[in-house]
């Protein structure tokens, strides 16, 4: 049984990582958010200690050094920008550390904390889920023994609505969440690259604070994609009851099915951890290095082989900002 602590605690994602740290039989100590809407605690540990400012949570955390409440893990579900420095804080007060995706939004953040666990002998472990989902695993084991030398063609398509309140959140400002790409598409691109191999190309068609389509040139697949934000993208047969979210994987023609299997793949990412298997942050390079470029690159345009959803009209900016890329 070991001993966790947690940032993030209030927000979207943490309610998986408390069922993963109760699922695989582990106590959680402490736990820290800005925010007290916190009562999801109550349902598998009641007793955790809970914080509203950061320096009582890490003076608790050091108290509990050398008794049997010493926190050996931390785990960080915080806004992308803070990842780094709990990453940090972490392994330099003796606890290895999961973080949520992206470990980071920038490459040569993840070569410093390939450092730090070199001095530290501590360890950062990214929550990468979608490699844990069966057909995803599946497909890359096809995609391994096929040696005809065939690269595919794949289009990938994800569009998740949000209300105003995401462009006065964290989450709209590219420093802090490293936009659109980075927010909601970083474990496609990840997913995509573990399977279809290193990228030769990296093309973007369109870039705006809603949207995001361009062109990934795999080892072994050519990549079409559209992700945003906006349910005005969404295809006029997507909506189903009140969800206004669409996500489509097609390879050379054939939906490729991978929307059910999701609920448990948090706590399998804890139990490969836990034994030694998860995926260190060394692991988070290439996906972070992708959507760098894309956040960083000077768009195309419709030119050359684009999604059919980048011809959406783009939206104007709700609060008037004009950060649109052409």
């Amino acid at each position: 049984m070991a001993n966790f602590a947690i940032v993030g605690v209030a927000g979207y994602i943490a309610p998986r990582h408390l069922k993963a740290i109760a699922d695989t039989g582990n106590r959680l100590i402490a736990a820290y958010d800005r925010f007290d809407s916190v009562g999801r605690l109550d349902s598998s540990f009641p007793d955790c200690a809970f914080f509203t400012e950061q320096e009582q949570f890490e003076a608790y955390i050091d108290k509990q050094k050398g008794t049997e409440d010493q926190v050996q893990w931390l785990v960080i579900c915080t806004p992308n920008h803070t990842h780094i420095p709990y990453c940090r804080y972490g392994m330099k007060n003796g606890m290895d550390v999961i973080c949520e995706k992206p470990a980071a939004l920038h490459p040569e953040e993840i070569e410093e904390m390939e450092e730090l666990e070199r001095q530290t002998g501590h360890k950062v472990y990214n929550i990468l889920q979608l490699r844990l989902h069966d057909s995803i695993t599946a497909l890359k084991e096809k995609i391994d023994h096929d040696d005809t030398g065939k690269r595919h063609d794949v289009e990938l398509t994800y569009i998740t609505s949000r209300g105003k309140w995401y462009y006065a959140s964290w989450k709209g400002d590219n420093h802090k969440s490293g936009g659109v790409a980075t927010n909601i598409g970083v474990h496609f691109y990840d997913m995509l690259q573990w399977i279809f191999g290193p990228v030769k190309e990296n093309v973007v068609n369109v870039s705006s604070f809603d949207r995001v389509a361009g062109r990934l040139e795999l080892e072994k697949a050519s990549v079409r994609y559209f992700l945003s934000i906006n349910g005005d993208c969404l295809p006029p047969d997507a909506v189903q009851g009140e969800k206004r979210t669409y996500r489509t994987l097609n390879i050379d023609g054939d939906e490729f099915e991978f929307s059910r299997g999701f609920t448990e793949l948090h706590t399998k990412s804890y139990e490969n951890i836990l034994s030694g298997k998860g995926f260190r942050i060394s692991e988070s390079m290439n996906c972070i290095k992708i959507v760098e470029d894309i956040r960083n690159a000077v768009p195309a345009g419709l030119a050359g082989k684009y999604h059919p959803l980048a011809l959406k009209p783009l939206a104007k900016h709700p609060f008037g900002w004009d950060d649109v890329k052409y």
